[in-house]
Parts: structure tokens; sequence; C-alpha cells
């Protein structure tokens, strides 16, 4: 099966949507402040009106005349920075994964200890994506066009996530955190995994919109795959 958003994914010799918002949240954070998108003020009011249009109406239902009338701009305009409907979608969703990665880091900056780190991490990876009205919702209520781009893309999506795991973990492991003969890039994949398998198949053990309990579950089987703390 085809992915329905071609977007999410690319050729072995270009960048998906997720490559581009990963690097995109990494070189931020990396900065000392975060100046946000960098848009003018009808781009950005487009990117909103189509946000909120398919938030509403779903992505297949959506076309570029609705966006056009919500953001209240011409056809003409819109076609002009977007060239297609498919365009227009990657701008937005890339935008929202952006905002995920940049929220990622946040969120799990505060935490005084990698178990405390990982443990934010998976909750806050649950949380963004399943909050979101975009992403979480097109799971919900349209998962044939969004399951099939996370599953038959030759794993490129999955390993743009990883890697981005894999690079926190690498400075925990930089910084003495974990210990060096931990493989993290492993580590990663297998936490990523399980994060999406949450997020795509519907399970009856665990309560994801319980925070205690996705924060318990991750304590006790997510951190063990650090291994035991280094000696200091």
């Amino acid at each position: 099966m085809e992915p329905a958003f071609p977007f999410l994914a690319a050729p072995q010799d270009s960048d998906s949507v997720l490559d581009r918002a990963f690097a995109e949240a990494a070189e931020r954070a990396e900065a000392a402040d975060q100046t946000g998108d960098d848009h003018d003020e009808v781009t950005t009011r487009v990117l909103d009106a189509a946000f909120e249009q398919f938030c509403r109406m779903g992505i297949r239902r959506s076309t570029m005349e609705d966006v056009a009338r919500r953001a209240g701009v011409s056809r003409i305009t819109l076609y002009r920075r977007f060239a297609s409907k498919d365009a227009l979608v990657e701008q937005v969703v890339r935008r929202e994964f952006r905002r995920y990665f940049d929220q990622f880091i946040v969120d799990v900056r505060g935490a005084e200890t990698v178990a405390d780190r990982v443990v934010l991490g998976f909750v806050s990876s649950l949380r963004a994506i399943r909050g979101n009205p975009l992403i979480g919702g097109l799971i919900d209520a349209e998962p044939d066009a969004v399951v099939p781009s996370m599953t038959t893309d030759g794993g490129r999506t999955l390993a743009v996530v990883r890697q981005f795991v894999a690079g926190r973990l690498r400075r925990e492991q930089q910084a003495g955190n974990v210990a060096r003969d931990v493989d993290v890039d492993v580590v990663a994949e297998l936490m990523v995994r399980v994060s999406a398998s949450f997020l795509v198949i519907p399970g009856q053990v665990v309560d994801l919109d319980d925070e205690e309990q996705v924060r318990a579950v991750a304590r006790r089987f997510l951190v063990p795959m650090l291994g035991p703390p280094p000696v200091r």
C-alpha cells in the first residue's frame, strides 16, 4: 500500500518532511533564543487557516478553495505560496512535527536525572502527538492515511524519530549519565517502536489518558534499557 501522504517519506538521497523538521528543531535547540517560524504574515495566516481546516474536516475532504476562504485570501495568492495541496499539507504537518520536537526538548530540560528525562520524554511524546488536533486527530479519524505513511516508507519515519531520541541519549552518555557500553541506537529504536505502537494500535491494558500509569510503565520498562547508572 502506498502512503497516503507521500511527502512524509522520501527517496534515500533526499530529506523527508520529518528529516527537515528534526533538523530545524535540533538547530533551534542549540540557539540561545528561538524566534519561531520564519514566515511572512500572509503565509502564516494561510498555514493557520489550513491547520484549522484540516483539523475540522480532515485533509482528504479539504480543498485549496476551503483554505483560501478560511484564510481570507484569493486562490491566486494561495497558489503563489503553495503550488499544490500536497505542498500546503507538507508545510502544515512539517510545522506541527517541528513544534513537537521543540516541545519535547523543553519538557525534558528541567528533569534532574536521565531516568526522569526518559520518563518525561515518553509521556511528552504520547501527550503531544495524541493531543495534537491535526496529527492525533488524523491517527484517530484517518488511520488509513497516516499509518501507511509510518509503516510503508522503509522505516524512514521511525528512523528520523529514532535519530532524535538517540541523539538525546548520546548526549547523556557523553555527560556520563549512561554507561559507555550501552548501545543508544538500539535503545532509541526500542523506545520509539514502543511509543509508535501505543499511538497506532489500540490497547486495553495501559490507559494512555492516565499519565501516572504511563509514567510508571516508562520507569519500569524503558528506563532499565539504559542499564545501571555509571559508577562516578
